[in-house]
């Protein structure tokens, strides 16, 4: 992580997404929806459920739009079905870029995709082009100034994969993907609060953009994320601001 500040990213790419708050409860509601049909309703047996259900209730959405997500995904109520399909592509100078989506409709989201990539300089990729250049996993960070040492001792305890500690100060607790939510209530129990924890597909390798590459690899990365069908875009980048 030498050279750049992995906090002063995370905050920048925090205040990207506050200004598109409009589309968080529509992401939340089609993940939730999709989470209770593959695997169930019941969030204690259902890891993925019960990670959306907790992003839910931290964006502060009614409990009664979380329960007809749930039942909709179920069957118990009508709606729509929606498909999971990823892509994957290139952005400025071959940077990584996965894009999950959740659609009723594949024609529209492939095209959609493709069209915003291009837009901008990148271009869509075949499947598995990108996608062994991430690891998956759930990540909890913590601001500067946490208790490397207490961090450890009760994330590792807990069941996590790895501590890292960024040269900024900030601490980054990696688990495996299913056990991210027991992992996090553990850390939350003992007083422990993530800044930002989420199941994520994390590049092994960052590329580092400044100056116009920087300007036109966020035009890309924000053209993406502004599509309907777009639930979660993961990057090799890291702008610089």
């Amino acid at each position: 992580m030498a050279g750049h500040s992995k906090w002063a990213n995370i905050q920048h790419r925090k205040g990207r997404q506050d200004a598109k708050r409009g589309k968080i409860f529509t992401k939340l509601i089609k993940e939730i929806t999709v989470s209770a049909r593959l695997n169930g309703g019941d969030p204690t047996m259902n890891p993925r459920l019960r990670a959306a259900i907790a992003e839910a209730k931290e964006e502060n959405m009614p409990s009664d739009n979380i329960t007809r997500a749930i039942k909709k995904g179920t069957g118990e109520l009508e709606g729509v079905s929606y498909e999971e399909i990823r892509y994957e592509g290139y952005g400025i100078n071959g940077a990584a870029i996965i894009i999950d989506c959740l659609t009723d409709n594949k024609q529209r989201a492939v095209m959609d995709v493709r069209h915003a990539l291009t837009k901008h300089g990148g271009n869509l990729g075949t499947d598995g082009s990108v996608v062994f250049m991430f690891k998956h996993c759930g990540s909890l960070l913590y601001q500067p100034g946490t208790s490397e040492d207490q961090i450890m001792e009760f994330a590792l305890e807990a069941g996590a994969e790895d501590v890292v500690t960024d040269e900024d100060g900030s601490i980054e607790v990696i688990t495996p993907p299913n056990d991210f939510m027991a992992i996090k209530e553990v850390m939350e129990a003992a007083g422990f609060k993530a800044v930002l924890s989420e199941v994520t597909m994390k590049p092994i390798v960052e590329n580092i953009f400044t100056g116009d590459d920087a300007v036109k690899m966020q035009k890309i990365l924000d053209s993406l994320e502004d599509l309907d069908d777009v639930q979660d875009v993961y990057t090799s980048a890291v702008i610089e601001e």
